[in-house]
């Protein structure tokens, strides 16, 4: 893992096996290209598990870039990303936070996770200086801090009635955004993730994909069958447990809908082939094969 000038911001290591759509992965190579002429913002939103943050982190992995990751859902009045008082030796002194660092090292990755979860709306009022074209805000403690040459802003959340705690977005604020809809890998590649990801066969993988389409296919159900948590299986049986075992402790579901499952795995082995896109390797052999082809 490389190391930036501050200790605090680092640059991620690459992931070797993370798959986008070469649509996105085309979209990132021009937002990174437009990030050097002027301010971007890049909000991203899709189904639970199916690897925002990821993308956050690889994006700055491959381009090497710095990342600063800022949990939102923490935030309960405006300011509070860039310090706050505290008591220090009977006195009160104002404490710097990371944020104000992050936001002035240019280049750097700003990944504001669960945007739309704030304690109290209001807490992301200091956001709207910085996502605009000037790029800069005032503060009483720290005077007037202006966002570096090449910062990125990127911004996930998860949107929907299931997620409780989830605030609707301020419409301003969105607008200052590039918006990315994410979804689920199509059945092929997610069975290439798990196979290089956690070690196990390809049977083995097809078998997890049949279950997990069972339930996909069955939107009452009402359970969550994410990459995460088709990742978490694979995992658990990477070190020897059985898929019954795999699928018990990792799917939220009752012992009743787990039987239904492997019963039906019982008549009908195979997974669902559902590719309605290209999918690339996203990683820095990309970059050079754009730059090649004259991306």
């Amino acid at each position: 893992m490389s190391i930036n000038k501050n200790d605090n911001l680092t640059i991620p290591e690459e992931d070797p096996y993370f798959y986008v759509s070469k649509d996105i992965a085309d979209i990132f190579d021009k937002i990174h290209a437009l990030s050097k002429k002027k301010p971007v913002n890049v909000l991203i939103s899709g189904r639970q598990g199916c690897g925002k943050s990821s993308l956050v982190r690889q994006y700055a992995s491959i381009y090497n870039q710095p990342l600063s990751t800022f949990q939102v859902g923490i935030l309960s009045e405006p300011g509070q990303l860039f310090g706050e008082y505290a008591l220090k030796n009977g006195d009160t002194e104002y404490k710097q936070f990371l944020f104000p660092t992050a936001i002035q090292t240019p280049n750097c990755v700003i990944h504001l996770e669960e945007i739309n979860r704030p304690e109290h709306p209001k807490a992301l009022n200091m956001l709207f200086s910085l996502l605009s074209d000037s790029r800069e805000v005032w503060l009483e403690e720290l005077g007037h801090l202006k966002v570096a040459e090449g910062v990125v802003f990127f911004a996930t959340l998860n949107e929907g009635e299931d997620f409780v705690g989830t605030e609707l977005l301020d419409v301003a604020l969105r607008d200052r955004f590039y918006f990315l809809l994410m979804d689920y890998l199509p059945n092929e590649v997610e069975k290439e993730v798990l196979i290089k990801k956690t070690g196990i066969s390809a049977e083995q993988a097809a078998d997890v994909l049949a279950a997990l389409n069972f339930l996909r296919g069955h939107g009452d159900l009402r359970i969550d069958v994410s990459t995460r948590t088709a990742l978490m299986i694979g995992d658990m049986m990477a070190v020897g447990a059985t898929l019954r075992q795999a699928l018990s402790v990792s799917l939220q579901t009752s012992q009743e809908t787990l039987e239904s499952v492997l019963i039906g795995l019982h008549f009908n082995k195979s997974y669902t082939e559902n590719v309605s896109a290209e999918y690339v390797l996203f990683d820095s052999s990309f970059i050079e094969n754009s730059k090649r082809a004259g991306l």
